[in-house]
């Protein structure tokens, strides 16, 4: 454990951020995987649906920086690429 008051104030901060970021990558990740059961059960427009909620919480997760702006991209191509195939 630090034993200088800057230090010990970094580490709190920090433990919030990765808290903060593990909620971003959670809900981000949660909604690709809802919009993939919905394309896995063939339904177009429910998959539709969280398409745009998927990719709304990609780019969140972008803007955030909890990923890289071309992470974001490839997966958001792929999730239109689902889209389109179905």
């Amino acid at each position: 454990m630090p034993n200088i008051k800057s230090a010990i104030k970094r580490v709190k901060t920090i433990k919030t951020k990765t808290s903060e970021n593990s909620m971003v990558k959670s809900a981000y990740k949660t909604a690709i995987r809802n919009f993939n059961a919905a394309v896995e059960e063939g339904n177009k427009e429910k998959a539709t649906e969280l398409f745009k909620v998927a990719v709304k919480a990609v780019e969140k997760a972008a803007n955030k920086g909890v990923i890289k702006d071309n992470t974001a991209s490839r997966k958001k191509s792929s999730l239109a690429r689902t889209l389109n195939t179905l």
